[in-house]
Protein backbone atom coordinates (compact mmCIF):
# COMPACT_ATOMS: atom_id res chain seq x y z
CA UNK A 1 0.00 0.00 0.00
CA UNK A 2 2.60 2.54 1.24
CA UNK A 3 4.50 1.72 -2.50
CA UNK A 4 1.17 2.09 -4.48
CA UNK A 5 0.68 5.85 -2.65
CA UNK A 6 4.12 7.01 -3.24
CA UNK A 7 3.93 6.04 -6.58
CA UNK A 8 0.47 7.25 -7.30
CA UNK A 9 1.54 10.84 -5.40
CA UNK A 10 4.63 11.08 -7.55
CA UNK A 11 2.59 10.17 -11.11
CA UNK A 12 0.31 13.26 -9.97
CA UNK A 13 3.31 15.73 -9.50
CA UNK A 14 5.20 13.84 -12.55
CA UNK A 15 2.18 15.02 -14.67
CA UNK A 16 1.52 18.43 -12.71
CA UNK A 17 6.06 18.96 -13.10
CA UNK A 18 5.67 18.38 -17.07
CA UNK A 19 2.43 20.55 -17.76
CA UNK A 20 3.99 23.51 -16.14
CA UNK A 21 7.30 23.28 -16.95
CA UNK A 22 7.36 22.54 -20.51
CA UNK A 23 5.14 25.51 -21.75
CA UNK A 24 6.83 27.53 -18.89
CA UNK A 25 10.01 26.70 -20.63
CA UNK A 26 9.27 27.25 -24.25
CA UNK A 27 7.98 30.59 -23.08
CA UNK A 28 10.99 31.31 -21.61
CA UNK A 29 13.19 30.40 -24.03
CA UNK A 30 10.89 32.65 -26.71
CA UNK A 31 11.31 35.30 -24.26
CA UNK A 32 15.33 34.86 -23.97
CA UNK A 33 15.96 34.71 -28.09
CA UNK A 34 13.03 37.67 -28.55
CA UNK A 35 15.01 39.93 -25.69
CA UNK A 36 18.60 39.15 -27.34
CA UNK A 37 17.16 40.02 -31.20
CA UNK A 38 15.39 43.46 -29.57
CA UNK A 39 18.86 44.27 -28.48
CA UNK A 40 20.37 43.24 -31.74
CA UNK A 41 17.85 45.32 -33.69
CA UNK A 42 18.21 48.85 -30.94
CA UNK A 43 22.02 48.67 -31.50
CA UNK A 44 21.18 48.46 -35.57
CA UNK A 45 18.59 51.94 -35.21
CA UNK A 46 20.79 53.62 -32.73
CA UNK A 47 23.90 53.22 -35.31
CA UNK A 48 22.28 53.87 -38.28
CA UNK A 49 20.93 57.66 -36.43
CA UNK A 50 24.20 58.35 -35.63
CA UNK A 51 25.32 57.63 -39.53
CA UNK A 52 22.83 59.79 -40.80
CA UNK A 53 23.87 62.54 -38.35
CA UNK A 54 27.40 62.32 -39.79
CA UNK A 55 26.22 62.22 -42.98
CA UNK A 56 23.79 65.18 -42.63
CA UNK A 57 26.82 67.04 -40.88
CA UNK A 58 28.86 66.03 -43.81
CA UNK A 59 30.94 64.71 -41.02
CA UNK A 60 33.07 61.12 -41.93
CA UNK A 61 31.63 57.70 -40.72
CA UNK A 62 34.15 55.80 -38.88
CA UNK A 63 33.99 52.48 -36.98
CA UNK A 64 35.30 53.87 -34.01
CA UNK A 65 32.65 56.53 -33.89
CA UNK A 66 29.63 54.16 -33.35
CA UNK A 67 31.52 51.86 -30.99
CA UNK A 68 29.98 52.89 -28.35
CA UNK A 69 26.90 52.01 -29.73
CA UNK A 70 26.60 48.55 -29.69
CA UNK A 71 26.87 45.83 -26.81
CA UNK A 72 30.28 43.54 -26.60
CA UNK A 73 29.92 40.65 -28.84
CA UNK A 74 27.97 42.36 -31.64
CA UNK A 75 29.78 43.28 -35.02
CA UNK A 76 28.65 46.33 -37.26
CA UNK A 77 28.50 46.85 -40.70
CA UNK A 78 27.85 50.31 -42.47
CA UNK A 79 27.50 50.18 -46.19
CA UNK A 80 27.41 53.79 -47.69
CA UNK A 81 26.98 54.58 -51.00
CA UNK A 82 29.72 56.22 -52.51
CA UNK A 83 32.11 55.08 -49.54
CA UNK A 84 32.18 51.99 -48.89
CA UNK A 85 32.28 49.51 -46.19
CA UNK A 86 32.57 50.78 -42.86
CA UNK A 87 32.74 47.91 -39.90
CA UNK A 88 33.44 47.70 -36.04
CA UNK A 89 33.61 44.91 -33.58
CA UNK A 90 34.84 41.24 -34.44
CA UNK A 91 32.50 39.29 -37.23
CA UNK A 92 31.01 36.41 -35.29
CA UNK A 93 32.39 32.66 -36.54
CA UNK A 94 29.21 30.86 -35.36
CA UNK A 95 26.43 30.24 -38.18
CA UNK A 96 23.84 30.99 -35.59
CA UNK A 97 23.41 34.22 -35.45
CA UNK A 98 21.17 36.99 -34.06
CA UNK A 99 21.03 39.43 -37.15
CA UNK A 100 19.72 42.93 -37.87
CA UNK A 101 19.26 45.23 -40.60
CA UNK A 102 18.12 49.06 -40.92
CA UNK A 103 18.53 51.18 -44.39
CA UNK A 104 18.15 55.04 -43.66
CA UNK A 105 17.04 57.29 -46.24
CA UNK A 106 20.31 57.78 -47.98
CA UNK A 107 20.61 54.77 -48.90
CA UNK A 108 22.93 53.19 -46.28
CA UNK A 109 22.46 50.09 -44.98
CA UNK A 110 23.51 48.99 -41.05
CA UNK A 111 24.05 45.21 -40.33
CA UNK A 112 24.44 44.03 -36.74
CA UNK A 113 25.42 40.67 -35.97
CA UNK A 114 25.67 38.75 -32.72
CA UNK A 115 26.35 35.17 -32.27
CA UNK A 116 23.66 33.02 -30.36
CA UNK A 117 26.34 31.52 -27.94
CA UNK A 118 25.34 33.83 -25.05
CA UNK A 119 21.80 33.65 -26.05
CA UNK A 120 21.93 29.45 -25.80
CA UNK A 121 24.29 29.72 -22.44
CA UNK A 122 21.34 31.86 -21.09
CA UNK A 123 18.96 29.45 -21.88
CA UNK A 124 20.83 26.45 -21.38
CA UNK A 125 20.74 27.82 -17.37
CA UNK A 126 17.12 28.73 -17.08
CA UNK A 127 16.64 25.40 -18.28
CA UNK A 128 19.10 24.22 -15.74
CA UNK A 129 17.13 26.23 -13.36
CA UNK A 130 13.58 24.72 -14.06
CA UNK A 131 15.14 21.04 -13.72
CA UNK A 132 16.74 21.70 -10.22
CA UNK A 133 12.95 23.51 -9.69
CA UNK A 134 11.43 20.17 -10.66
CA UNK A 135 13.85 18.08 -8.70
CA UNK A 136 12.97 19.75 -5.86
CA UNK A 137 9.33 19.73 -5.94
CA UNK A 138 9.49 15.99 -6.97
CA UNK A 139 11.76 15.32 -3.88
CA UNK A 140 9.64 17.08 -1.54
CA UNK A 141 6.34 14.72 -3.26
CA UNK A 142 7.98 11.93 -2.60
CA UNK A 143 9.10 13.17 1.54
CA UNK A 144 5.56 13.99 1.56
CA UNK A 145 3.97 10.63 0.08
CA UNK A 146 6.05 8.45 2.40
CA UNK A 147 5.09 10.32 5.16
CA UNK A 148 1.20 10.55 4.35
CA UNK A 149 2.22 6.72 3.08
CA UNK A 150 3.00 6.12 6.56
CA UNK A 151 0.46 7.99 8.45
CA UNK A 152 -2.34 5.96 6.97
CA UNK A 153 -0.32 2.46 6.57
CA UNK A 154 -0.19 3.01 10.48
CA UNK A 155 -3.39 2.70 11.38
CA UNK A 156 -4.12 -0.21 9.18
CA UNK A 157 -1.79 -1.67 10.79
CA UNK A 158 -3.29 -1.09 14.14
CA UNK A 159 -6.83 -2.06 12.29
CA UNK A 160 -5.25 -5.44 11.12
CA UNK A 161 -4.13 -6.53 14.62
CA UNK A 162 -7.19 -5.47 16.34
CA UNK A 163 -8.72 -7.86 13.79
CA UNK A 164 -6.34 -10.42 13.98
CA UNK A 165 -6.74 -10.50 18.21
CA UNK A 166 -10.52 -10.81 17.76
CA UNK A 167 -9.63 -13.94 15.54
CA UNK A 168 -7.45 -15.22 18.24
CA UNK A 169 -10.10 -14.82 20.68
CA UNK A 170 -8.88 -11.52 22.90
CA UNK A 171 -11.87 -9.13 22.28
CA UNK A 172 -10.27 -6.14 24.21
CA UNK A 173 -11.06 -3.14 22.56
CA UNK A 174 -8.05 -0.49 21.93
CA UNK A 175 -10.10 3.04 21.57
CA UNK A 176 -7.34 3.99 19.49
CA UNK A 177 -8.70 6.91 16.89
CA UNK A 178 -6.06 8.50 14.17
CA UNK A 179 -8.01 11.43 13.00
CA UNK A 180 -9.39 10.09 9.84
CA UNK A 181 -12.81 9.87 9.56
CA UNK A 182 -13.12 6.51 7.68
CA UNK A 183 -10.40 4.36 9.68
CA UNK A 184 -12.21 5.88 13.04
CA UNK A 185 -15.29 4.81 11.92
CA UNK A 186 -13.78 1.52 11.22
CA UNK A 187 -11.94 1.35 14.70
CA UNK A 188 -15.21 2.34 16.40
CA UNK A 189 -16.76 -0.41 14.31
CA UNK A 190 -14.04 -3.06 16.00
CA UNK A 191 -14.08 -1.73 18.89
CA UNK A 192 -18.15 -2.31 18.98
CA UNK A 193 -17.72 -5.66 17.48
CA UNK A 194 -14.86 -6.84 20.22
CA UNK A 195 -17.37 -5.27 22.81
CA UNK A 196 -20.01 -7.70 21.73
CA UNK A 197 -17.89 -10.33 21.50
CA UNK A 198 -16.62 -10.28 24.65
CA UNK A 199 -20.17 -10.28 25.96
CA UNK A 200 -20.94 -13.12 24.36
CA UNK A 201 -17.52 -15.13 25.82
CA UNK A 202 -18.83 -13.79 28.75
CA UNK A 203 -22.40 -15.19 28.43
CA UNK A 204 -20.72 -18.57 27.24
CA UNK A 205 -18.40 -18.79 30.10
CA UNK A 206 -20.92 -18.20 32.62
CA UNK A 207 -23.68 -20.40 30.66
CA UNK A 208 -21.07 -23.58 31.01
CA UNK A 209 -20.31 -22.75 34.31
CA UNK A 210 -24.11 -22.43 35.62
CA UNK A 211 -24.68 -25.52 33.35
CA UNK A 212 -22.09 -27.52 35.10
CA UNK A 213 -23.49 -26.49 38.64
CA UNK A 214 -27.34 -27.05 38.25
CA UNK A 215 -26.60 -30.19 36.41
CA UNK A 216 -25.02 -31.37 39.30
CA UNK A 217 -27.37 -31.54 42.03
CA UNK A 218 -29.73 -33.50 40.09
CA UNK A 219 -27.54 -35.64 38.37
CA UNK A 220 -26.22 -36.03 41.92
CA UNK A 221 -29.77 -37.04 42.98
CA UNK A 222 -30.11 -39.59 40.30
CA UNK A 223 -26.97 -41.25 41.10
CA UNK A 224 -27.98 -41.82 44.30
CA UNK A 225 -31.84 -43.49 43.21
CA UNK A 226 -29.96 -45.39 41.12
CA UNK A 227 -27.75 -46.95 43.45
CA UNK A 228 -30.92 -47.06 46.00
CA UNK A 229 -32.62 -49.12 43.07
CA UNK A 230 -29.43 -51.32 42.42
CA UNK A 231 -29.54 -52.03 46.39
CA UNK A 232 -32.77 -52.97 46.44
CA UNK A 233 -33.67 -54.83 43.68
CA UNK A 234 -35.72 -57.40 45.08
CA UNK A 235 -38.47 -55.54 46.53
CA UNK A 236 -40.26 -54.42 43.84
CA UNK A 237 -42.36 -52.23 44.91
CA UNK A 238 -39.40 -50.06 46.55
CA UNK A 239 -37.88 -50.44 42.99
CA UNK A 240 -40.94 -49.02 41.09
CA UNK A 241 -40.89 -46.32 44.03
CA UNK A 242 -37.13 -45.46 42.98
CA UNK A 243 -38.07 -45.77 39.25
CA UNK A 244 -40.67 -43.17 39.41
CA UNK A 245 -38.31 -40.71 41.53
CA UNK A 246 -35.48 -41.68 38.90
CA UNK A 247 -37.67 -40.37 36.09
CA UNK A 248 -39.03 -37.37 38.24
CA UNK A 249 -35.32 -36.63 38.06
CA UNK A 250 -34.32 -37.03 34.28
CA UNK A 251 -37.38 -35.22 34.11
CA UNK A 252 -35.81 -31.81 36.07
CA UNK A 253 -32.74 -32.58 34.03
CA UNK A 254 -34.61 -32.15 30.75
CA UNK A 255 -36.29 -28.72 32.33
CA UNK A 256 -32.53 -27.20 33.25
CA UNK A 257 -30.85 -27.97 30.33
CA UNK A 258 -34.43 -26.65 28.68
CA UNK A 259 -34.49 -23.41 30.86
CA UNK A 260 -30.36 -22.87 30.02
CA UNK A 261 -30.60 -22.94 26.66
CA UNK A 262 -34.36 -20.62 26.83
CA UNK A 263 -31.96 -17.94 28.99
CA UNK A 264 -29.31 -17.92 26.46
CA UNK A 265 -31.66 -17.61 23.61
CA UNK A 266 -33.68 -14.89 25.14
CA UNK A 267 -33.34 -14.33 29.23
CA UNK A 268 -36.38 -11.60 29.08
CA UNK A 269 -38.57 -14.85 27.63
CA UNK A 270 -42.04 -15.54 30.28
CA UNK A 271 -42.18 -18.95 31.53
CA UNK A 272 -44.19 -18.00 35.20
CA UNK A 273 -47.18 -19.69 36.43
CA UNK A 274 -49.02 -20.57 39.41
CA UNK A 275 -48.23 -23.41 41.53
CA UNK A 276 -48.40 -25.01 44.59
CA UNK A 277 -45.53 -24.71 46.63
CA UNK A 278 -46.17 -28.07 48.53
CA UNK A 279 -45.48 -30.27 45.80
CA UNK A 280 -42.18 -28.44 45.25
CA UNK A 281 -41.29 -28.86 49.02
CA UNK A 282 -42.04 -32.17 48.88
CA UNK A 283 -40.36 -33.25 45.38
CA UNK A 284 -37.02 -31.98 47.81
CA UNK A 285 -37.93 -33.90 50.40
CA UNK A 286 -38.06 -37.20 48.34
CA UNK A 287 -34.95 -36.30 46.36
CA UNK A 288 -32.64 -35.12 49.55
CA UNK A 289 -33.99 -37.89 51.88
CA UNK A 290 -31.22 -40.52 50.42
CA UNK A 291 -28.21 -38.38 50.99
CA UNK A 292 -29.99 -36.47 54.48
CA UNK A 293 -29.98 -40.11 55.97
CA UNK A 294 -26.53 -41.12 54.66
CA UNK A 295 -24.82 -38.19 56.84
CA UNK A 296 -27.38 -38.57 59.66
CA UNK A 297 -29.26 -35.44 59.10
CA UNK A 298 -33.00 -34.73 58.80
CA UNK A 299 -34.70 -31.93 56.18
CA UNK A 300 -37.72 -30.51 58.60
CA UNK A 301 -40.27 -28.75 56.93
CA UNK A 302 -42.26 -25.94 59.00
CA UNK A 303 -45.25 -23.34 58.37
CA UNK A 304 -48.01 -23.13 56.07
CA UNK A 305 -49.23 -25.66 53.72
CA UNK A 306 -51.48 -25.22 50.43
CA UNK A 307 -49.32 -22.31 49.60
CA UNK A 308 -49.77 -21.15 45.49
CA UNK A 309 -47.17 -18.80 44.35
CA UNK A 310 -45.85 -17.44 40.54
CA UNK A 311 -43.09 -18.66 39.46
CA UNK A 312 -41.27 -21.79 37.56
CA UNK A 313 -41.34 -24.97 39.25
CA UNK A 314 -38.27 -25.68 37.99
CA UNK A 315 -36.30 -22.79 38.41
CA UNK A 316 -38.16 -22.68 42.50
CA UNK A 317 -36.98 -26.12 43.05
CA UNK A 318 -33.31 -25.44 41.63
CA UNK A 319 -33.33 -22.74 43.66
CA UNK A 320 -34.67 -24.82 46.98
CA UNK A 321 -31.74 -27.65 46.14
CA UNK A 322 -29.22 -25.16 46.06
CA UNK A 323 -29.97 -24.14 49.05
CA UNK A 324 -30.34 -27.30 50.77
CA UNK A 325 -27.57 -28.38 49.00
CA UNK A 326 -25.02 -25.67 50.73
CA UNK A 327 -26.50 -26.64 54.29
CA UNK A 328 -25.80 -30.08 53.47
CA UNK A 329 -22.38 -29.38 52.43
CA UNK A 330 -21.16 -26.11 54.61
CA UNK A 331 -23.96 -26.14 57.90
CA UNK A 332 -24.57 -28.88 60.19
CA UNK A 333 -28.22 -30.09 62.13
CA UNK A 334 -31.31 -30.19 61.48
CA UNK A 335 -32.08 -28.78 58.11
CA UNK A 336 -35.34 -26.27 58.56
CA UNK A 337 -37.50 -25.86 55.44
CA UNK A 338 -39.97 -23.11 56.76
CA UNK A 339 -43.08 -21.47 54.47
CA UNK A 340 -44.36 -18.21 55.97
CA UNK A 341 -46.28 -15.12 54.32
CA UNK A 342 -44.60 -11.73 54.15
CA UNK A 343 -47.03 -9.25 53.18
CA UNK A 344 -48.19 -9.98 49.13
CA UNK A 345 -44.93 -12.65 49.23
CA UNK A 346 -44.27 -15.95 50.31
CA UNK A 347 -41.49 -16.64 51.90
CA UNK A 348 -39.46 -20.26 51.74
CA UNK A 349 -36.41 -19.87 54.27
CA UNK A 350 -33.73 -22.60 54.20
CA UNK A 351 -31.87 -22.68 57.74
CA UNK A 352 -29.30 -24.86 59.50
CA UNK A 353 -27.46 -25.61 62.57
CA UNK A 354 -24.18 -25.04 61.82
CA UNK A 355 -21.32 -21.97 62.41
CA UNK A 356 -23.51 -19.96 59.91
CA UNK A 357 -21.84 -17.75 57.35
CA UNK A 358 -18.76 -15.75 58.37
CA UNK A 359 -19.32 -11.98 59.36
CA UNK A 360 -16.56 -10.58 56.52
CA UNK A 361 -18.25 -12.28 53.75
CA UNK A 362 -22.15 -11.09 54.49
CA UNK A 363 -24.11 -10.28 51.12
CA UNK A 364 -20.62 -11.07 49.39
CA UNK A 365 -21.90 -14.59 49.43
CA UNK A 366 -23.81 -14.11 46.01
CA UNK A 367 -21.12 -12.75 44.29
CA UNK A 368 -19.23 -15.72 41.92
CA UNK A 369 -16.15 -17.14 43.29
CA UNK A 370 -16.50 -16.07 46.54
CA UNK A 371 -16.90 -18.95 49.07
CA UNK A 372 -16.18 -19.82 52.58
CA UNK A 373 -14.81 -22.68 52.04
CA UNK A 374 -13.43 -24.88 49.32
CA UNK A 375 -16.38 -24.85 47.00
CA UNK A 376 -16.78 -23.27 43.53
CA UNK A 377 -18.70 -20.15 44.85
CA UNK A 378 -21.01 -20.27 41.67
CA UNK A 379 -23.85 -22.10 43.51
CA UNK A 380 -25.27 -19.00 45.88
CA UNK A 381 -24.59 -16.58 42.46
CA UNK A 382 -26.87 -18.97 39.93
CA UNK A 383 -29.55 -19.82 42.55
CA UNK A 384 -29.99 -15.40 42.80
CA UNK A 385 -29.64 -15.12 39.21
CA UNK A 386 -32.77 -17.74 38.95
CA UNK A 387 -34.52 -16.40 41.42
CA UNK A 388 -34.47 -13.02 39.94
CA UNK A 389 -34.87 -14.29 36.58
CA UNK A 390 -38.38 -15.46 37.69
CA UNK A 391 -39.38 -12.49 39.63
CA UNK A 392 -38.25 -13.56 42.75
CA UNK A 393 -35.61 -12.63 44.91
CA UNK A 394 -33.08 -14.44 46.90
CA UNK A 395 -31.54 -13.19 50.42
CA UNK A 396 -29.61 -14.04 53.79
CA UNK A 397 -31.81 -12.72 56.19
CA UNK A 398 -29.16 -13.98 59.43
CA UNK A 399 -25.18 -15.25 58.86
CA UNK A 400 -25.76 -17.13 62.41
CA UNK A 401 -27.66 -19.63 62.28
CA UNK A 402 -27.79 -18.99 58.30
CA UNK A 403 -30.72 -17.96 57.11
CA UNK A 404 -31.33 -17.90 53.25
CA UNK A 405 -34.78 -16.88 52.10
CA UNK A 406 -36.36 -17.06 48.79
CA UNK A 407 -39.44 -14.76 48.21
CA UNK A 408 -41.78 -15.71 45.87
CA UNK A 409 -45.25 -13.38 44.23
CA UNK A 410 -48.44 -15.03 45.49
CA UNK A 411 -50.93 -16.38 43.46
CA UNK A 412 -54.35 -14.48 43.38
CA UNK A 413 -56.14 -17.82 43.99
CA UNK A 414 -54.14 -18.19 47.35
CA UNK A 415 -56.89 -15.64 48.61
Amino acid sequence: MKRRMINSLLGVVLVVVVVFCVPLALVEKRTIVNSAQDRVDAAAVRVLALVENRLAAKEPVTGDKFANQVSEGQYVEVDIPGQGIVSSGRRPDSTHLLKAVERGASGETVTVEQSREAVDHEIANMLLLLGVVALLAVQAAVALAVRQAKRLARPLTDLAETAERLGSGDPRPRDRRYGVPELDRVAEVLDTSAERIARMLTAERRLAADASHQLRTPLTALSMRLEEITALAEDPETVKEEATIALQQVERLTDVVQRLLTTQRDPRSPTAVAFDLDDVVKQQVEEWGASLRGTGRVLQVEGLRGVSVVGTPGTVAQVLATLIENSLMHGAGTITLRVRPSGTSAVVEVQDEGPGVPPELGNRVFERAVSGRNSTGIGLAVARDLAEADGGRLELLSLRPAVFALFLGRSQRDG
